[in-house]
């Protein structure tokens, strides 16, 4: 099969109009997705729990997300697109109303895990709304667009969470709740339900648990996933042990924001004549350059410059990874595909509060960032064993 390179023609206009009403109900959704960052505050200050309870709570919405993600793939391959999209998102604005509304830890732990049971079940669905309308080589740029879209509300939810905070923690999962319910409004209303339902169910079985090539692809992307989940642990903890300010966190967080914002319009020229390969061969190396930088880093500019860097890799890296592994999917079978591939956020979810605080203690801050980049540069050398793992039955990316 013949090549396949990123479009370089992929704009706005451009991209079909499913993707462009998810990349805005999505947004709006994001707005609002500020609460989980504050249940263990609710559960502390507001429901006299102990630390370690909340701690118990927090894990259990973890776990539950598992089974979420992977209910949500067979629902979106099962009964469509939209329908799967519009259950996971009313089902997590009434937990939150509940978490919201609970007298007791007992009741806040059972609505916590509901809400957990709820989380992942749209995600896989929304990934596979892109890979249904895109072209193969357009689906990295397509989404890049929706991680940089979520980046920026990202951003403008944390203020809107540091206003709201300080008021009554429980307005914050009423306010989440309602951009839930606002961004099923969008989707019921403007997804095309025939456009986008679930391709007809194919008599022959999906079982992406026994593709060798996409659980060697959930390896790989979960080391990535780590890495990332430690930048969103870990750098809080660094400035910290550097001395520098916390609105410092602030400032990065939004350049990161505005970094995938203005990286995204340049995916499909910077991957031009590349397959997803080498071009994630080179994220990586660019990614660990980033790493580095936090390693050494002792003032707002230096931490800057590694929050860019970074968060340039990020677009490519991200963009490639769910469109590799829609790649390997059958068409009947896509949303379960990443429903599977999704899991590795779960794994990082799990693996780096425990390896950052443990690299951070033992080693400082140039300990806890050496090692995800040289664990970068690794998945980089690992890229043409994946290209030859993965091209002979891919559809979207060869090389």
């Amino acid at each position: 099969m013949p090549s396949a390179t990123a479009s370089q023609t992929l704009t706005w206009r451009g991209v079909p109009r499913p993707v462009r009403v998810l990349v805005l109900a999505r947004t709006v959704n994001r707005l609002g997705a500020f609460s989980m960052a504050f249940l263990g505050l609710l559960l502390t200050r507001h429901l006299g729990a102990s630390l370690t309870t909340a701690g118990v709570v927090l894990a259990a919405f973890g776990l539950a997300t598992v089974p979420s993600r992977l209910a949500g793939g067979r629902l979106a391959d099962r009964i469509g697109r939209r329908r799967t999209i519009v259950l996971g998102l009313v089902g997590c604005a009434v937990s939150q109303l509940w978490i919201a509304a609970s007298p007791t830890v007992a009741s806040a732990a059972v609505a916590a895990v509901a809400f957990g049971l709820a989380y992942e079940i749209y995600e896989p669905a929304s990934q596979a709304i892109i890979a249904d309308v895109s072209a193969p080589e357009d689906r990295p740029a397509a989404y890049a667009l929706l991680q940089a879209s979520m980046a920026v509300a990202g951003v403008l939810a944390g203020g809107i969470a540091a206003a709201v905070s300080s008021l009554d923690l429980r307005l914050l999962f009423v306010i989440d709740a309602a951009s839930c319910l606002a961004c099923a409004a969008i989707v019921r209303a403007y997804l095309p339900a025939g456009e986008v339902t679930a391709p007809a169910y194919d008599a022959v079985p999906v079982r992406p648990w026994r593709d060798t090539r996409l659980l060697l692809l959930l390896g790989v992307g979960s080391v990535l996933a780590t890495i990332y989940m430690l930048l969103v642990m870990a750098l809080p903890l660094t400035l910290d042990a550097r001395g520098l300010p916390s609105w410092h966190l602030g400032v990065l967080l939004a350049a990161s924001a505005v970094t995938g914002v203005a990286v995204t319009p340049f995916v499909p020229v910077l991957t031009a004549g590349r397959d997803s390969f080498a071009t994630m061969r080179a994220a990586y190396v660019v990614l660990a350059v980033g790493l580095v930088a936090y390693a050494y880093a002792d003032r707002l500019s230096l931490f800057l410059v590694g929050t860019v860097v970074c968060g340039a890799a990020e677009v490519l890296l991200l963009g490639h990874g769910m469109a590799l592994a829609a790649g390997l999917a059958p068409e009947h079978g896509r949303a379960a595909y990443l429903a599977v591939f999704g899991l590795s956020w779960g794994v990082a979810t799990t693996l780096a509060p425990l390896l950052g605080t443990q690299l951070l203690d033992r080693g400082g801050p140039v300990a806890a960032w050496l090692l995800p980049a040289a664990a970068a540069l690794a998945c980089a050398w690992a890229q043409p064993a994946l290209r030859r793992r993965l091209t002979p039955s891919h559809d979207a990316c060869e090389g």
